[in-house]
């Protein structure tokens, strides 16, 4: 081989070699250091997540520590790609919204192999020992305070009762619904209210405490998945199907403001229905505006901003060295996950300027015929 043609030989061996070494540091994640903190939450197509989305980057826009936020669009498969995506960055906090509650098990199995510590977001990972903390409002306090609402606004006895709950992937749709039942059941029992649309409640109205088997068949048939189509569609079959009696004026327990206002807007439209009292949750704006117009008669007002400032203050401790500040815990069926409550309002149009304008939650002018 000539001189010349040797050294180009060399040549292309380094070059081969200097790629293949470059392919490799990206596979293994060359990336690594660049985030601290990996967030992933359920989907864009929902109000309140792309608010979270500003508050985590608002939170920690003065900080040292960096983030990166991924959104899994209602995917369990997404979501577990999202959390490799972030242990490829060489993340050291993952703060995650479960899809389901359980399916994210595996998720946080490999992040925590890898020593990132795992924060439950808004929803509870479960039977898992791989999650380290869990921040949250108090799920069963919201229930209990959807259902207080509906018995405090209970006119006379023999009130039709229509129950609507969250996913039965959600393991929060579970504590709320828990939380309602234990309010709502007394009242069932003395004939304030005649449930309407569930026969699995209906075979449980004289218990008190449910256990999770009997939660499971009430919620698998009154879920709306946390979807307003569906809860359109159940609401329109329940009324179909429903007696005279089940009719007039009616409390409506539905889940979150996406169901209320979905499940209001079918009952305004029956003629047969003279009143309705609906709760929501969220206090998203568009059923601000329904509670301002009488379409929505309540949410409970879970203030994003305290969760999130709670969630990246666990994050913080964790990366400062220190040992995050909870107030309680949650068992996940697996392990008791130490936890980090926020408290809840009620809001209806008596309060809806005081807890949501006057607070800076949101503005006067997001809304018509605040007073």
């Amino acid at each position: 081989m000539k001189k010349g043609s040797k050294l180009v030989a060399s040549l292309l061996v380094v070059m081969m070699f200097i790629f293949v070494a470059a392919g490799c540091s990206s596979s293994t994640g060359g990336s690594k250091s660049k985030v601290d903190v990996g967030i992933v939450l359920p989907t864009k197509d929902e109000p309140r997540w792309v608010q979270d989305e500003q508050r985590f980057k608002d939170a920690l826009a003065d900080s040292k520590y960096s983030t990166e936020i991924l959104f899994s669009q209602g995917s369990t498969a997404k979501e577990k790609e999202n959390v490799e995506t972030l242990i490829n960055k060489g993340i050291k906090v993952l703060i995650i919204t479960p899809q389901d509650g359980a399916s994210a098990a595996a998720a946080v199995e490999a992040a925590k192999k890898e020593g990132i510590k795992v924060i439950s977001y808004d929803r509870l990972i479960t039977n898992t020992d791989a999650v380290d903390y869990y921040v949250t409002f108090d799920s069963v306090a919201v229930g209990a305070a959807q259902a207080q609402y509906l018995v405090d606004h209970a006119k006379g006895t023999g009130v039709p009762l229509y129950l609507y709950a969250g996913a039965a992937s959600d393991n929060n749709a579970f504590l709320f619904f828990q939380g309602a039942w234990n309010v709502l059941q007394p009242k069932i029992a003395d004939g304030t209210f005649k449930i309407a649309n569930s026969s699995e409640a209906v075979a449980l109205k004289d218990t008190k405490e449910l256990s999770r088997d009997q939660l499971s068949k009430i919620i698998n048939q009154v879920t709306t998945n946390w979807d307003a189509n569906e809860a359109k569609n159940k609401a329109q079959t329940h009324l179909t199907g429903a007696a005279s009696d089940m009719k007039g004026d009616v409390a409506i327990l539905a889940p979150n403001d996406g169901t209320a206002r979905a499940i209001a807007d079918v009952f305004a439209s029956d003629s047969a229905v003279t009143n309705y009292v609906v709760t929501g949750q969220d206090a998203e704006k568009s059923s601000v505006q329904y509670i301002i117009d009488g379409k929505q008669s309540m949410t409970v007002f879970k203030d994003v901003r305290t969760l999130v400032k709670d969630a990246m203050g666990m994050a913080v401790s964790i990366l400062d060295g220190k040992t995050p500040e909870t107030t309680g815990s949650y068992n996940n069926e697996k392990v008791d996950v130490k936890a980090k409550q926020t408290n809840v309002i009620v809001v209806d149009k008596e309060n809806v300027k005081k807890e949501l304008i006057d607070s800076d939650y949101y503005k006067a002018s997001d809304f018509k015929g605040i007073k």
